[in-house]
Formats: C-alpha cells, structure tokens, sequence
C-alpha cells in the first residue's frame, strides 16, 4: 500500500516550510543545512536548516519577550489556539502521516496511532488554561493566603526520533497552554514529521510570532538550550545516556529537568495465562515501530511450565510479520533508523546467541531491515537480557516461582514500564505491585500512553518526573504563595 497525499487540498509543507529553512515566529533561511533521509530507500527528502548556538542564544531572547505577554493572555485565547492546532491535525492527517512513514520509517498503522494520541494531546491542551490554577489555604484572622500556578517561562524540549511527532508535542502542547514559551530541538533525523510540522501546525493557529522556535540540530544545539539563562526547565526525552549529560548540564544551570529516558521493560507470563493473548502482546509491544520505543517489550519472563507452547507461539507470529518499504508496501516491520542503529541490533543479538542463547525466529537482517526475532534461553548476563535493545527482537526467559519472575523483572537500573499476564487480577496485581516500574500494565503488554495518564519512570529510565494528563501541571508550571492582610502586622522590633 503506497502512502499518498490528500488531493483536494494544498499541501500543508510547501518547499518554504522545508528547504533550508527552520522557524523562528517565521521561515528563516540558513547557510548549515543537513539532508534528511528516507530510511527504506536512502533518499534525501529535503534538505532542513540546522541551528547553531547562535541561533539558539537569539531565540531564547525573542521567546522569553514573546513568552511574557502571552502568559497575560485571556486564558480562552490561548486555549483556542490550541483547539485551531488540532482541529488542522486532523484536517492534514495524511500529509502528516505521510511524513511520519518516509522520514522515520514507521508502518502506516503506527503513523495514524501517532497523528491520533497527538490530536488527543492537542485537545487535552486546549483545556487547562481554564482549569483551577490554584488553592486557598488555612490562614489566620486577617490574612488570606493563597497558592497559584504561573508559567515556568521558557521551556526547551529535546525531543527523539521514534515518536517524533508526539512525543515533542506532548510537551510542546502543555507548554505552551500553560502560557510559556518554547524552543524544541527536534532530533535532525526527523526533524521534519518532528518539528516543521509542529511548527506549521501553530503558524496556522495563530499562535503569536516568536512563541515557539524550532530549531533542529546537534549535541551542540542541545548544550546552549541546556545553558542559556533566558530557558527556565529543560523536557528531554531519548536515550540515558544522553539524559545523563542533560541532567548534569542543565542542573549546574539550576533549571528544572524532566527526563524520560530509556527502558528494558519486563512482561511477566504466569503459568495460568492466556498462552495465545500472552504471544500476541508480546509481539505486539516487542516489534511495534521496529521495537524502536522506550517501553517496548524487552524481557519476557514465562513460566517454565508453559515456556515451551509460548516460545512456539510467538516464533510463528514473529516468523508471519512482513518486512519491508512502508512507503510502497502493506508491512508491519520497516527499516531501522540508520545504520549504527541495524549495527547495534546485530552485534546484540549475535553476541548473546554465542552467550548461549537459542535463535528461535529471525536473527537475519538485510541493510536497515531487520527480521522480527525471538531469541529463547536468555539469562542475566547475556547482552539481549541486560541491554536495551531499540529493535525488533523478543528475549524470552523462563522462571520457577512468583519470587524468581519478580527478581527478574527487577534485575536492571531502568525502571519505566511493566507487565503482568495472568487469569488471577488479584494475583497478577499482587506481583506487579513489586515490580519497580512508573507504569504497570495487567493483562496488556507494556508499550502504551494514553495521553491523559502520567508518563514516567525511575531510575535509568527518567528522574521520576512525569509528564502527561494530571502531570502537566506540576511540570510546566510553578507554585506562588500569596498572602494578602488587611493591615501591615506590627512585629516586636
């Protein structure tokens, strides 16, 4: 199935939103540029404006200007420009989506579940300007005192390659509702699906010129956002190891950092599970996107009494999952990101077959593509158990006891997404509550975001910030205790 764009419209990216050009309130033409690159095929799709530290030291003064008369803004305004954003969304869904399955190489199926949580986070956006900012707390006679919320000021959001979309408007959208202003980087990989869009998306929406500034490039970019003293708090979400570096720069700097980094997420199968629903998850949250996702699949742990019928069950889905161009072909599995990415997948699993480990599906690969793998006999120690892979690959490990599947699970610094199957709730609840995990799941695999929910992690996985629904909130903006007496108090001095 070819991706093709809506005909009876003009596209939404026109050669000025592309070529040369990042956003800045307007399209401002640069001399650095870089290509972007279709994974599937190797060809350049546009060539974007990358930003330097200068560029980012003069958005940082025109958007925290901006960002000042936009937090006094009627509240109803500011929420109707985040309606205008996603009611476009939806009316350019196909181009956007289009972008999402040349630029990042994802399947149809995972583009559109994309373009919808991003709608749904747009929406939710548009409605906490006019929530309760704030509470009134006891006092005494004579005082009244009070807690409000108040725009952090500038927000700079760091945003990965895999989800490119929403995951930077999760924070882009919230952000900017909550009366900030923004400068995202987008990862220059996608910065395109990641980052023109969004900007696109809230030039047609009337958000004020020089709010938002989008501004892909490198680790470069990533420090001056990270320094600049106009730039309140840092969002930063992809690999730990770069979340370390964030961290540790943007605290020197004392701004607020949130991080959602990466995860080795365990899936627990108890020997009354369904074995059939239990192999369906697990190829579902281990292949989704290539496992390209922070909370993919990453340990299954099965009991041995049943290991062998689910090993078999989920080989025969892995080995029925087509690999292929997602531009030109109905396909499940696409191209990995580049090439150290499709190398890294290799060396794991390659490694951990010569630890020991048994091929029971896949393990081949062909360029950026990748066959969906299940690798059985997995036991800590072995690459493919300790290590987050971000590729499709299921490690399956068997147990004995509840205590041995829990010990297991537990067995990683990381800490984001968790797992149970089991025909007992009361029981797989009673497991999971010992899991170390910022989300947990029964009965479901472990890749999911519901928009409205809180999303983070411990550990490895994140600073157990959170951001999302109820979150929101407490990340984009900050408290402000306000008392108010009728007379000036008389203090004995």
């Amino acid at each position: 199935m070819s991706v093709e764009l809506e005909t009876n419209k003009a596209p939404f990216l026109e050669s000025g939103h592309l070529e040369g050009c990042l956003f800045t309130g307007e399209w401002a033409t640069r001399a650095l540029t870089a290509a972007v690159v279709e994974p599937a095929t190797g060809a350049t799709l546009a060539k974007i404006a990358l930003a330097d530290p200068d560029q980012v030291t003069q958005s940082a003064k025109r958007a925290s200007s901006a960002q000042k008369l936009w937090a006094a803004t009627d509240p109803v305004e500011r929420a109707l420009v985040l309606a205008k954003a996603a009611a476009l969304l939806e009316s350019h869904a196909a181009e956007a989506a289009h972008w999402l399955v040349r630029e990042g190489g994802g399947a149809q199926l995972k583009a559109n579940f994309e373009i919808a949580v991003t709608v749904k986070a747009l929406w939710l956006a548009a409605t906490l300007p006019e929530q309760a900012q704030g509470l009134v707390l006891p006092s005494v006679t004579g005082q009244r005192s009070s807690a409000r919320r108040k725009p952090r000021g500038l927000i700079g959001i760091i945003s990965p390659f895999n989800f490119p979309l929403y995951l930077a408007m999760r924070a882009v959208a919230p952000a900017l509702a909550l009366g900030n202003g923004v400068i995202l980087k987008p990862d220059p990989r996608t910065a395109i699906c990641g980052g023109h869009v969004i900007a696109r998306l809230f030039e047609l929406a009337g958000l004020p010129k020089g709010l938002l500034h989008v501004l892909p490039g490198g680790g470069e970019v990533g420090e001056a956002l990270c320094c600049d003293p106009h730039i309140a708090m840092i969002q930063f979400t992809g690999s730990t190891g770069a979340g370390r570096a964030v961290g540790q720069l943007a605290g020197r700097h004392l701004k607020k950092v949130s991080l959602e980094l990466g995860g080795k997420n365990p899936l627990i199968v108890l020997d009354d599970a369904d074995i059939d629903a239990a192999a369906t998850n697990v190829a579902w949250g281990a292949y989704l996107h290539q496992g390209q996702i922070c909370m993919a699949t990453g340990r299954v742990l099965v009991h041995e009494s049943i290991a062998a019928r689910f090993i078999d069950a989920l080989a025969a889905k892995a080995r029925a999952i087509r690999t292929g161009n997602p531009v030109s072909e109905e396909v499940f599995n696409g191209p990995l990101i580049n090439q150290r990415q499709a190398d890294h997948v290799r060396s794991i699993v390659d490694d951990t077959l010569a630890q020991g480990a048994v091929l029971e599906a896949g393990g081949k690969g062909e360029g950026l593509f990748y066959q969906p793998t299940v690798l059985s006999g997995v036991r800590p120690g072995m690459r493919a158990f300790d290590e987050e892979i971000f590729g499709p690959v299921a490690v399956v490990t068997s147990f004995s006891t509840e205590e041995e599947a829990i010990t297991l699970a537990n067995m990683t610094d990381y800490g984001l997404s968790a797992a149970v199957f089991s025909r007992d709730v009361g029981r797989a609840m009673r497991v999971g509550d010992q899991l170390h995990a910022g989300l947990l799941h029964i009965n479901d695999q472990t890749v999911g975001d519901d928009v409205v929910n809180p999303f983070g992690g411990f550990g490895a996985s994140g600073n157990g910030a959170a951001i999302g629904g109820p979150a929101n909130l407490d990340e984009f903006t900050e408290w402000q205790w306000v008392t108010l007496r009728d007379t000036p108090p008389a203090y004995p001095i």
